[in-house]
């Protein structure tokens, strides 16, 4: 037994590099493979009846037994503890090649069979055996005749009506009708108890009938008994005769503060007295029951002292005086108090609740397969209260009865097998009981040598999409128990690593499959006795995309719409496109036309508005693709007036069978729009009164339509007609038409087991709507049992849930389950069986042995012992490595070593290992510390210049922020860089650690340096860091370097000849105009902001000075040649291109066309403004 571990224990982390690990080491049961090759295996039983079968005397018994073995078991049973010989008796036939009884007794009395029976099953290497099977008979009594008086009562007191329905195998199904078979109605008054009495909390003149009739349903035989009906009478005190009032001297007796008419404070009809109790086993549901009496009826709550009603498993039944609690456990014992409460006052009542548990399993002993001189435990771990006693059998027999073995050892819950040798396989029972019930579990113990043989089947092919994982199955037998080695294309050994896992059934599996992982793969099976291999095949192809997304479509009504969906796949798969409207199949309709990558629409109408999916599937993958058709309105065109049909009439039904009917109608008017088809909803007034759905529909040619229905439904139906327009108004609805209910034609999907908490197991589904549970009762009949271990099923039946908790399970084990729904008339189908697994717990261990290996600075590897497989108790999640800085590297797969890298040079670290599972963490292993060596330094931390001069400037920087190692000094380079970027000559310069700035002189002036700095360790130089600066400019250098530059000289050409051509211009301009003196020019071409133009001629008007300075006429432009803005801009800029202009000091202008202003050259600098030719000419008209 491993020591339990605190589920609140949280690691710590270490202030330093820390690493998480986990290691995976599934373990499952080994079984002998049952093929032509004779292998021995003692006797299993795989199938036997449950351990208490109640049979109808109107069949014959069947008492399952079948077992499995090499070679295949003899069966022989014992019947109360006696052998039963199954040939004496002609009536008793055993199954061939099987233990099953089949017993007719269609001529025998069904009593004689009853019993206790037990099977046998037997082969040369040992006995098992079933569980105690005790045959009963179901029975129907019939009622004891009686004679029931007439019942007269007080109107407002309280009533039980008892029924008492005779004892029958199993117990009836109780319910009260009156003499048309309708059911009494059951309210928050009256309501009907556990053991089926009918009470009544204060009467009511309504109440008064003669039919009071008790039924009970035996549900083997499906017969229904009836009670003599009884008759009540209510009586007011108006009603009561005079003679009655006066002998009980009535009025006087009702005159008090009793009144059964008027209001009274509640009191509990049942339980009686103020407490009760109540035991429970656990696994079942606990049935609570408080009915009060009491005006007005009281209202019932419920709670448990000092503590939480379970939420999740607690239920209210007959207006909350039932209260049942599902799935019964420990927790669940204590005090109930249930309160009745009125206007007047409440009630209490308590129930002490003990919760007892038959046995049940916390490890069932599982089949061991053992090679000579091995050693093997069979563990039988179970609890239960009281304490269950463990008896250990072996084949069949008690130890204790058995023949001495020295190499066995009983402890308990456990027996230790020693040292076994061939010729010692036997089958061990463990029986645990106590007065409440008994478990027994067969493990057979298998001593065999035998060379490996892989039983996967040889060359299979395997295919995946790239980028997901591969499987490569090599399942293999040996005993003892092969190693699994693989290979690739026959060479090279695979490991296990980041890119592979091999798991310890043998499994390759590769996280991440790349093209380059295709081949041929070997697996090898190795064990002491010999060596076996089997090949198989990957193929890795490339995934299937849809290249372009749909596009967005709005097109007008009675147009096309296409839709195009081009994609790429791997050339050796098939791929299937597939489309869909809305998530549905697409229409039956011709206008759909699917091309090889298109899909079609033909004249569109509204309807066809919806989203259109594109699904290109191959046997290994798919892709999807979607767009919306939006349909518009096409252009108006005078045309008929089409609108909705009208709806159907006169519903009719007709050729009324159990499963189907046919419905007929007569169409509506059509309103210039053929009717497209009919659609038949239905009403289900039982289940989901108010709620129509569709359940078919035809053609618009039709007017009958063959309706499929299912059972225990109340339908009504309607029909509705659609044209191009629309969908027509509903019909009116048909006449009621209801099936009779019938056992479920299917269980409940989404079958799941998963564990929650460690010890449990939770099986969960989607339980059956009332539409689907074809009758009442509707129930799931949940079985379970654990994967590959041979045990007969477990099973609970569950009403009004979704989920089953089984507790006591082994940590991290697969389960089958299996999830069938059944009802009052019957069950489902056989249930598929699904796979879940239980809970996972803490793993238990740390790793060991953990060792650093240091690579460099940055790197180290880190090693271990892993752990063992049991202690990991969960699913591998992989490693995690955490240094000091939190950096989290994630691996998964079983290692045994994992590497730190970028890790920080010349830095101390210490680390440890921890195994990690779904459920959390284990311990830590102890912490080992490591240091790395020194390397090469980080890059200085800044490199700044300062102070720059004609011939020199200062370097200023700053030491590294990682050293890396002891820092022994700088290297600094520097080259001049010219106009064309073109490097010089390199200097390099040496400084000490402790240096961190230098003033370089002999410089350049207005020259570009280019610097490089590196801080180095004895290990080597670090990085560089760079910088650029300018030196000072040298001024009267640059001026007569700019006159000798070929783009100036040009500059001065272009700006000469373009002032050529636009005195040519000017010179025939004035020629075609005859004199153009300056003031006529100014008059005619005034600023047209200021002047205002005539209307009659066009032209303008005196020119006017907003600011009162008028020039005198035929004065000319200032001697300093500027122009003011605000006055008249006279040029040829009304003529030809210009703009706004200066003049220098000496009256030369210079033109816009150079492209700049050269200032006076003792300047020796640039003008950027650019002046106007226009003004230029002004200086020489």
């Amino acid at each position: 037994m491993h020591p339990t571990m605190d589920r609140n224990w949280k690691w710590v982390l270490n202030f330093r590099a820390v690493i998480l690990m986990l290691l995976c080491h599934m373990t499952s049961a080994l079984e002998v493979p049952l093929d032509r090759k004779y292998l021995p295996q003692p006797p299993t039983i795989t199938l036997q009846t449950p351990k208490d079968y109640i049979f109808d005397p109107r069949e014959n018994i069947v008492i399952h037994c079948e077992a499995k073995g090499k070679p295949k078991p003899s069966f022989s049973w014992t019947r109360n503890g006696t052998h039963f010989d199954v040939e004496k008796d002609s009536k008793v036939l055993m199954k061939p090649g099987s233990g099953t009884l089949i017993i007719d007794i269609s001529e025998e009395k069904a009593e004689a069979y009853e019993g206790t029976y037990q099977c046998t099953a037997h082969n040369e290497h040992g006995t098992a055996i079933s569980n105690n099977i005790v045959i009963r008979q179901s029975r129907s009594p019939l009622w004891s005749k009686e004679r029931n008086e007439a019942i007269t009562v007080q109107m407002g007191l309280s009533l039980v009506l008892q029924c008492r329905p005779p004892a029958g195998l199993p117990p009836p199904v109780i319910f009260w009708m009156d003499n048309n078979f309708q059911r009494l109605p059951l309210d928050k008054r009256v309501s009907q108890a556990l053991n089926g009495d009918l009470y009544f909390s204060s009467v009511l003149p309504e109440d008064t009938r003669s039919d009071y009739i008790c039924y009970a349903r035996f549900p083997h035989t499906q017969t229904i008994q009836q009670k003599q009906p009884i008759s009540v009478t209510v009586l007011t005190m108006e009603t009561m005769n005079e003679t009655l009032a006066a002998l009980y001297n009535v009025t006087d007796f009702y005159s008090g503060e009793y009144s059964p008419e008027g209001e009274r404070r509640p009191g509990f009809m049942l339980p009686l007295g103020p407490t009760s109790t109540k035991m429970v086993l656990r696994g079942e549901t606990l049935e609570l029951e408080c009915i009060a009496e009491g005006l007005p009826t009281p209202e019932i709550s419920w709670q448990k002292d000092g503590g939480e009603l379970p939420s999740s498993r607690v239920y209210f039944h007959n207006f909350k005086k039932t209260l049942k609690i599902s799935n019964v456990n420990e927790d669940d014992a204590g005090d109930y108090r249930c309160t009745a409460t009125n206007n007047m006052g409440t009630a209490q009542h308590v129930i002490k609740v003990t919760v007892k548990a038959a046995p049940f399993w916390v490890s069932a002993p599982r089949n061991l397969i053992l090679a000579p001189n091995e050693t093997g435990i069979l563990t039988c771990r179970v609890n239960g209260e009281p304490k269950p006693k463990i008896t250990w059998f072996v084949n069949g027999v008690p130890i204790e009865n058995a023949p001495e073995d020295h190499t066995r050892k009983v402890e308990d819950d456990t027996m230790i097998l020693s040292s076994v040798q061939s010729g010692s396989s036997a089958v061990y029972q463990c029986n645990a009981s106590n007065e409440f019930g008994y478990l027994m579990a067969n493990a057979f113990v298998n001593v065999l040598a035998q060379p490996p043989r892989v039983l996967t089947p040889p060359n299979q092919v395997y295919q995946v999409i790239t980028n997901n994982s591969a499987l490569l199955h090599c399942s293999s037998f040996g005993s003892p128990i092969p190693t699994i080695t693989w290979f690739k294309d026959s060479q090279t050994s695979i490991k296990n690593g980041d890119l592979y896992v091999i798991h310890e059934n043998g499994t390759l599996e590769i996280h991440v499959a790349q093209p380059l992982n295709s081949g041929n793969y070997t697996c090898i099976a190795t064990n002491n006795l010999g060596i076996t291999e089997n090949h198989v095949y990957l193929e890795v192809k490339e995934p299937t995309r849809i290249l372009k997304q749909l596009e967005y479509k709005v097109v007008q009504r009675g147009m096309n719409a296409v839709f195009e969906c081009k994609v790429k796949h791997d050339p050796s798969l098939i791929p299937t496109m597939t489309w869909l409207k809305d998530n549905g199949e697409l229409p039956d309709d011709e206008r759909f036309e699917v091309g090889t990558d298109s899909l079609t629409i033909k004249d569109v109408t509204d309807e066809d508005e919806a989203t259109y999916t594109c699904i290109m599937n191959t046997t290994l993958d798919q892709d999807s693709a979607s767009a919306m058709l939006t349909v518009i309105e096409a252009t108006p065109t005078p045309a008929i007036a089409y609108e909705k049909p009208d709806p159907p009439t006169d519903l009719e039904l007709t050729d009324q069978k159990e499963r189907s009917v046919q419905l007929t109608w007569i169409p509506g008017d059509e309103h210039n729009s053929p009717i497209q088809k009919f659609i038949i909803q239905y009403e289900d007034l039982l289940h989901q009164p108010g709620v129509w759905i569709n359940l078919t529909e035809v053609p618009g040619t039709s007017t009958t339509a063959q309706l499929n229905l299912s059972p225990y439904v109340y339908y009504s139906f309607r029909v509705l007609a659609l044209n191009q327009v629309g969908y027509s108004q509903p019909s009116l609805p048909s006449h009621q038409y209801r099936t009779n209910p019938a056992a479920p034609d299917e269980n409940p999907s989404g079958v799941r087991g998963v564990g929650t908490e460690p010890g449990t197991l939770v099986i969960s589904w989607t339980p059956l709507t009332g539409f689907q549970s074809n009758g009442p009762g509707l129930q799931y009949v949940v079985q379970w049992r654990q994967k590959d271990v041979e045990e007969a099923w477990s099973s609970k039946n569950v009403v009004n849930a979704s989920q089953f908790v089984v507790t006591g399970t082994p940590t991290f084990v697969p389960y089958e389950i299996k999830v069938q729904a059944s009802n009052d008339y019957g069950s489902g189908p056989e249930a598929e069986v699904v796979t879940g697994y239980s809970a996972e717990d803490l793993p238990l261990s740390a790793p060991d042995s953990v060792q650093i290996i240091v690579h460099n600075g940055t790197l180290a590897e880190v090693h271990w012992e892993p752990v063992l497989s049991n202690s990991v108790r969960g699913k591998l999640k992989g490693y995690k490595e955490t240094d000091q800085k939190e950096q989290v590297l994630l691996f998964s797969g079983n290692h045994s070593k994992g590497r730190l890298p970028g890790l920080q040079p010349y830095s101390l670290y210490s680390v440890f290992v921890t195994v990690l599972n779904s459920k959390g963490e284990g311990l830590p292993s102890p912490s080992k510390t490591f240091e790395t060596p020194e390397g090469v330094p980080g890059p200085p931390s800044f490199l700044n210049v300062i102070h720059p001069s004609l011939d020199s400037l200062t370097l200023v920087w700053g030491p590294p922020l990682n050293h890396n190692g002891r820092l022994i000094g700088y290297t600094l380079k520097y080259q001049p860089v010219n106009s064309t970027s073109e490097l010089g000559p390199v200097k390099i310069m040496t400084f000490l650690a402790n240096e961190t700035t230098i003033n370089l002189g002999n410089l350049n002036s207005n020259m570009l340096y280019k610097f490089y700095l590196n801080a180095k360790t004895i290990k080597g130089s670090g990085p560089m860091v760079t910088e650029e600066a300018f030196t000072v400019m040298n001024t009267s250098d640059r001026q007569v370097d700019i006159a000798t530059q070929g783009w100036f000289i040009g500059l001065m050409c272009a700006m000469a000849l373009l002032i050529l051509v636009l005195l040519i211009v000017c010179f025939i301009k004035r020629n075609k105009g005859g004199k153009y003196p300056v003031k006529e020019k100014e008059d005619a071409h005034q600023d047209p902001e200021i002047q205002p133009m005539k209307e009659d001629d066009g032209t303008f008007g005196e020119y006017s000075d907003t600011e009162d300075h008028k020039p005198l006429k035929g004065s000319r432009t200032p001697s300093n040649g500027t122009v003011r803005r605000d006055e008249s801009d006279d040029s040829l800029v009304d003529y030809g291109e210009g703009g706004d202009g200066q003049f220098n000091e000496d009256g030369s202008f210079i033109g816009q066309y150079s492209g700049k202003k050269e200032k006076d050259t003792h300047e020796g600098n640039e003008s950027s403004e650019a002046p106007s030719p226009v003004n230029a000419m002004n200086s020489f008209v």
